[in-house]
């Protein structure tokens, strides 16, 4: 199940916070239960059968939790023991074909392929075991409540796709009993929130998406100026598509009277790499320092050792990503550009600013396009067609993508129903236009979250409405395979 259904909005998501709220009024325990049974049936939605790897890596780790908590001595290599099977895990699923097709190509051999189905939303939950099990070793946690451990595993608003959430943060939460009753203020920023972002998927993430295909179904044909668009447009993908998943996910948390961590914070008014991984998925860059770059050093150990544990950083937030060589060689360069931006930071802060976000977001973009290429080397016949700039016109194809039904009825309210067919791909034009206000301008949704004026929510009503009249058919989140 995803957010973007109709089944989740008009039937799952009411359910739950109403059973949720009126189970606590009976016995707090039930409330949790609730959220363990919700976040179940939300997960065997999408791939029934993948319950019982889930199942079995929370049973590895829960006994794991227990031995650590219990034992007095040799915890570190108690905590190793779960840690290794969750990377196991996530290696074997993700990452082991990948392995043998790399090992038939590179020494000839002719192993063949297993059929192996990857685990919805392994790459997340496999991270949050790992900090559930570092919390219980470091004494963070109370107690190893089965109950609590569970709901928190399970939680369905972030399960699948994030954000990824301190379990110490998270359980406090569940058990603080002024957050078991319902708080209309919460259930109202919750809709606002969530019809914000649902907007962002279905309107404009869902619509980039298909420019985007259409370029990749014809790239043999796509001109200079569709390669362009292609990078532009899968740059605004990406960004609408992950960060309005996040929206709606803190927006039924916060129906919930849960907290979830902010995870993007206007990542495109980033004036360097550093600085746009301050901004772009915070809960994964909070998880990789705190879990690996600290552990290796970070930044203490001298300067040379300081870049090479950013390298180690980004490569495996590369391999985090995905099994191909696309993701390596994006971590790779997202890596040594942070380095290089060390480097010259006291440089850096004399250049003009507009030049500094210009230059940045122009390498973010550019390197997005390995996130949807298929090949590093499809990614460098793209980038060799802007560079040759062979033709400056974009296709009829890629422009008929943004021609809309919605569009064309706004245009006949407004009387401007001359207004497409006078200029060549106006719809286009208007959804870079509204792309580039979204992104640019205005403060990030969940800094604004608690906002409850009466324009905001007209917009937020305006979203709820438009977003589900554009559902239509169900899109697939860009990060639902990770």
């Amino acid at each position: 199940m995803q957010f973007n259904s109709y089944e989740f909005i008009l039937y799952f998501l009411p359910i739950t916070v109403l059973l949720y709220f009126l189970a606590n009024r009976i016995k707090p325990v039930l409330g949790k239960i609730v959220i363990i049974v919700a976040s179940i049936i939300f997960y065997s939605m999408g791939r029934i059968n993948m319950l019982i790897y889930l199942g079995v890596s929370m049973l590895i780790n829960y006994c794991s939790a227990l031995a650590i908590k219990k034992l007095k001595i040799s915890n570190k290599i108690i905590m190793s023991l779960p840690i290794v099977v969750n990377v196991g895990l996530l290696l074997y699923f993700k990452y082991l074909n990948f392995a043998i097709t790399n090992i038939n190509t590179f020494l000839g051999k002719e192993f063949p392929l297993k059929e192996i189905i990857l685990p919805l939303g392994i790459s997340f939950y496999t991270f949050q075991q790992i900090a559930y099990i570092v919390a219980t070793e470091r004494g963070e946690l109370e107690n190893n409540n089965i109950v609590d451990y569970v709901a928190y595993i399970l939680y369905f608003p972030k399960l699948v796709m994030g954000p990824i959430i301190d379990p110490v943060d998270y359980i406090s939460q569940l058990n603080q009993e002024s957050r078991k009753h319902a708080d209309l203020t919460n259930i109202t920023t919750g809709i606002k929130i969530f019809s914000l972002g649902l907007i962002k998927k279905v309107l404009l993430a869902d619509t980039f998406a298909k420019a985007v295909t259409w370029t990749y179904t014809n790239i043999d044909a796509a001109t200079a100026m569709d390669c362009i668009l292609l990078v532009l447009f899968y740059t605004f993908e990406i960004y609408f598509d992950f960060s309005g998943y996040s929206d709606m996910a803190v927006g039924v948390s916060s129906m919930l009277n849960i907290d979830l961590p902010m995870n993007f914070d206007s990542p495109y008014k980033a004036v360097s790499i550093r600085d746009f991984w301050k901004r772009w998925h915070i809960s994964l860059t909070k998880f990789l320092t705190k879990y690996i770059y600290i552990p290796l050093g970070g930044s203490r150990k001298g300067i040379v050792f300081t870049y090479v544990n950013t390298i180690i950083v980004f490569l495996i937030s590369g391999l985090w990503h995905g099994a191909n060589w696309t993701f390596i060689l994006w971590g790779l360069l997202h890596g040594v550009l942070s380095c290089i931006d060390r480097m010259f930071d006291k440089v850096e802060e004399k250049i003009f600013m507009p030049i500094r976000w210009l230059v940045t977001f122009v390498a973010v973009s550019v390197l997005w396009l390995l996130f949807s290429a298929q090949t590093v080397e499809q990614w460098r016949t793209i980038l060799l067609k802007i560079l040759f700039m062979q033709s400056t016109n974009a296709s009829d194809g890629m422009i008929a993508t943004f021609n809309l039904v919605e569009n064309q009825f706004i245009y006949n309210m407004l009387g401007l129903h001359w207004l497409p067919s006078n200029v060549r791909g106006f719809n286009m034009l208007i959804f870079i236009l509204v792309a580039c206000i979204v992104c640019f301008i205005p403060e990030n949704n969940y800094r604004k979250k608690d906002s409850l004026s009466i324009g905001s929510l007209l917009l937020a009503a305006f979203a709820f409405v438009w977003g589900i009249l554009c559902l239509g058919a169900e899109s697939t989140f860009v990060y639902f395979g990770f």
